[in-house]
Formats: C-alpha cells, sequence, structure tokens
C-alpha cells in the first residue's frame, strides 16, 4: 500500500502544493494521503479536502543546546561556501552586533568554523543537533505519529525550517524514505544549510540541480530529481484565470491608461519601497513619463501595508494591492510562516501578471513571474554603502540574481533617472527583451507549467517503487 506523507511547513507550501493541483494529483498516486501540517487545520478550511487526512504538528521550540549545534552547522556551511557571494553576505549580516550571552556563542561558532567547515564536521554538528532533540517529548509524539500512521514515502514542502528537523528524525529513526522540494531559486547559493538530510530531492531545473550537488558533494545526482515548481501552475489553471474587464474593474483601474506595478518587498529588505514609489509618482505627476500611466503598487504578502501609511496620503491617487493572505495562528516564533493566501489573491496576483504593462521591483522572484507573462521588468537598487540607503545594490552580486543581470532579462535603475529612463523604454518598446525574457525562465524551470502537479506526484511515486 502506497501512503504518501506530506509536510506544509508555511503559507508559501501552501500556495504552491495546496492550491495548485498537486493534491488531486497525489491521491491519484498514491493509496492514501496524509498532510502533516505545521499551519493550523482551520488553514484548510476552505480546501476541497477529500481523500485525504490532515494533522496538525505540534510546534517543536529548541533548547538551547539544539540551537546552538544548529547554529554551528549552518554557519559552517556558509563559511565552506563563503567564496559565493550570497554565503559571504549572510554571513556578514548574521554576525551578532552587541555581547549578550547568544552573541558571544555566535562570535565563538563563527570564529572556530572559519577553520574547520568540512562537510564531515557539518554532519557531526547535525548529529548532535539531533541527539540532543531526540529524547524531547515532541520529538518522540512525532515518533509515536509515524509510527502509527506508516507513510511508505515522506514530502517535504520546503527543505529549510530547522523546527522541522525533529520530524525528520522520526522518519530517519523509523527507517521513512524521505524527499524535499527546494523552495526558492535562490536557496541553495544564498540561504544556509538545509535542516538534515533527505534521501532525494525535487529541484526546478537542471541550475537547481548543479548548485544543489555542489554545495552538497555527499548526494549522488540519481537522487535529485529535475520536476519545475508549483509555484506558477496557478498561472495556467483555469480556476484563477480573469479577463481584462474584471481586472480593471476590481482594481478601480483606466483602461485607456497604462500600467505599471510596483510590487514590494518585506519590510526585512524592502526600506527603499517607499523611496522608489514616491519617484514614480512624482514622474507621472510631472508628466516625465511619456505614455499616460498609472501605478498599482502591490505590498509584500508577509506583511500588512500599515509601513505606507503615509504614502498613501501624499499620492492618495495611487492604487493599491494589499495580498489577502490569512494569519492563521498568533504568537509564533515565525508568524510570517503562518498567513496562507486566499483564492482571491491568486486570482489577483495572475490578472496583475496578465494585464499589467510592466513590473518594478528590487530583485524579487516576482521578476520570474513577470517573464512568465513576458512583460518588462526593471529591478530597482538604490542603495549602496556609501549613499545612506539599504544597501540593495549587493543583491546584484548573489549568484541567482548575478544570471538575471547579466542575461539582460531586466534593466537595473539605480537612482531615479535610470529608472524614469528605463520605464519610457520598456513601455515605448515592450518586446525588445523577449527572447531574453524566455531564456532565463528556461534556465530557472526546466519543465512547462502545464503538468507540473502530476509530474511531481509521478516522480514521488517512482521514488516509493
Amino acid at each position: 500500500m502506497k501512503k504518501l506523507g506530506i509536510v506544509i511547513t508555511d503559507g508559501v507550501g501552501f500556495r504552491n502544493f495546496i492550491m495548485s493541483d498537486f493534491i488531486a494529483e497525489a491521491t491519484k498516486q498514491f493509496d492514501s494521503v496524509t498532510l502533516y501540517s505545521g499551519l493550523p487545520i482551520s488553514a484548510y478550511a476552505a480546501i476541497s479536502q477529500s481523500g485525504i487526512i490532515i494533522k496538525e504538528l505540534e510546534v517543536y521550540v529548541e533548547s538551547k543546546p539544539v540551537w546552538f549545534f544548529r547554529k554551528w552547522k549552518e554557519v559552517a556551511h556558509l563559511q565552506k561556501h563563503k567564496t559565493f557571494y550570497g554565503m559571504k553576505d549572510n554571513l556578514l549580516t548574521g554576525y551578532p552586533k552587541n555581547n549578550s550571552a547568544r552573541a558571544v556563542l555566535v562570535k565563538l561558532i563563527y570564529f572556530f568554523t572559519r577553520f574547520t567547515h568540512s562537510d564531515s564536521s557539518i554532519l557531526w554538528a547535525e548529529k548532535l543537533q539531533f541527539l540532543f532533540f531526540s529524547k524531547n517529548k515532541i520529538t518522540q509524539s512525532y515518533l509515536k505519529l509515524l509510527k502509527e500512521d506508516q507513510p511508505s514515502h515522506l514530502f517535504f514542502t520546503h527543505q529549510r525550517p530547522p523546527f522541522l528537523a525533529p520530524f525528520l528524525y522520526a522518519a530517519q529513526q523509523l527507517k521513512i524514505p524521505t524527499s524535499t522540494f527546494i523552495f526558492s531559486w535562490d536557496n541553495l547559493a544564498s540561504k544556509g544549510r538545509m535542516l538534515g538530510t533527505f534521501d532525494y530531492f525535487l529541484v526546478w531545473s537542471h541550475l537547481m540541480q548543479s548548485e544543489l550537488l555542489c554545495f552538497y558533494p555527499m548526494v549522488k545526482k540519481e537522487k535529485v530529481k529535475i520536476v519545475g515548481t508549483p509555484q506558477f501552475e496557478p498561472y495556467v489553471m483555469p480556476k484563477y484565470k480573469t479577463t481584462a474587464e474584471e481586472f480593471y474593474v476590481k482594481f478601480g483601474l483606466d483602461a485607456n491608461l497604462k500600467t505599471i506595478c510596483y510590487s514590494c518587498a518585506d519590510v526585512s529588505i524592502g526600506s527603499n519601497d517607499p523611496i522608489v514609489i514616491r519617484a514614480i509618482a512624482n514622474a507621472i505627476r510631472n508628466n516625465a513619463i511619456n505614455s499616460k500611466v498609472q501605478l498599482l503598487v502591490r505590498t509584500s504578502p508577509a506583511e500588512d501595508d500599515s509601513r505606507f501609511r503615509a504614502i498613501r496620503e501624499e499620492f492618495p491617487e495611487l492604487l493599491w494591492n494589499v495580498p489577502k493572505w490569512i494569519l492563521t495562528r498568533e504568537n509564533h516564533a515565525e508568524s510570517w510562516s503562518q498567513r496562507v493566501p486566499s483564492e482571491e489573491d491568486i486570482k489577483d496576483l495572475r490578472s496583475l501578471l496578465e494585464y499589467v504593462d510592466l513590473n518594478i521591483n528590487m530583485c524579487s522572484t516576482m521578476s520570474l513571474d513577470f517573464m512568465l507573462f513576458d512583460k518588462p521588468v526593471i529591478n530597482t537598487v538604490f542603495g549602496n554603502q556609501d549613499n545612506g540607503l539599504y544597501n540593495d545594490q549587493r543583491f546584484l552580486n548573489f549568484g541567482h540574481f548575478k544570471k538575471v543581470v547579466n542575461s539582460q532579462s531586466v534593466t537595473i535603475a539605480k537612482n531615479e533617472t535610470e529608472l524614469i529612463n528605463q520605464i519610457n523604454e520598456a513601455l515605448s518598446n515592450p518586446n525588445q527583451r523577449t527572447l531574453e525574457r524566455k531564456a532565463m525562465i528556461d534556465l530557472q524551470v526546466s519543465e512547462s507549467l502545464e503538468g507540473t502537479s502530476k509530474r511531481i506526484a509521478t516522480t514521488l511515486s517512482q521514488l516509493n517503487d
């Protein structure tokens, strides 16, 4: 009997694997499907649950020794690969700024991992991390749960959340085969260590496969399966399609004007968002943009729009899309992870991608979303080390984004003058970079959007044979 366990960790995993066709396809390939959820069961209230079982995982909180060894392996991983700009940047930004007890421990970890960061030492730190939570009551409850359910395969929809390490440990102890999906295009080349050691890996592309083998040399190539990503599958699903007329009415847009969409980062890296929005809004007021345009701002799903209150008052003519992601649990250590998208928001996003004329963002994955609809993209990086703004220009050197810059599939605006010139260029000649955009999508996503869920479910089923 083929029994699939699916581990959903957060709102983005919910979007990718619950709001795509994945569950429907998985139920065709497996005799039973159980969701092990890091979100509360209430998050699934609006979703058809026929044919699946949903079990809410108790929330695990790290002890101090577990935190220490987990931090050790993550910093050692960054030290080992610090020749990659994103890894080095992660090291620099993660170095403590004070001398609290925890900060001193982190500094100590930074010191000795400069000299000891081999794969074997990293795996040793992971072994100690797992040892220290092995007797934890929640770890024991995970063991009991998996022993009762006996899934024949356990699929983690995200490779990084450390609070799921005890669940992976429980599967390993019971000799349940595990796989994970690499969450995003930047995770391997600029983020920390995975939460643990999996048996199989599902990746977006040939590029991501080669990155995984580079950063995790102990993984065998045949264990890495190229499946595409369900992140973009809703863009080809009829249930999320809307008409142009519905789009203009929904957002109060003028169908006779061209539409620029500015998509925001979250507050942790998007402090320059208001500066860029103001620059575009002033250019529209001052007729510096050659076309008649309107600006629609989409905020980050990870937060509300409260930080934009002043700019909304200053420019009442701007239109706003605040993503309808519902906070499912208060007082969580990572509250952003507990936000889940509504079906309405996925429809809204798809309509934005399909019907606006130009996207502007700060080096976001949204660049790929708009490229899928062959829309021009401008990446704004107004800040550097010298001008007092948040230094977002450093992201241009990250491995995943350097490929975008070099491909010329987007333009890069480092100041207001460049931005306005690039807006005029993109609106007057929107097809100028069509070939470059297509090449970038082919590089980042090696399989077609159509059939992504079926492809993933079939791959998991074959791993179970």
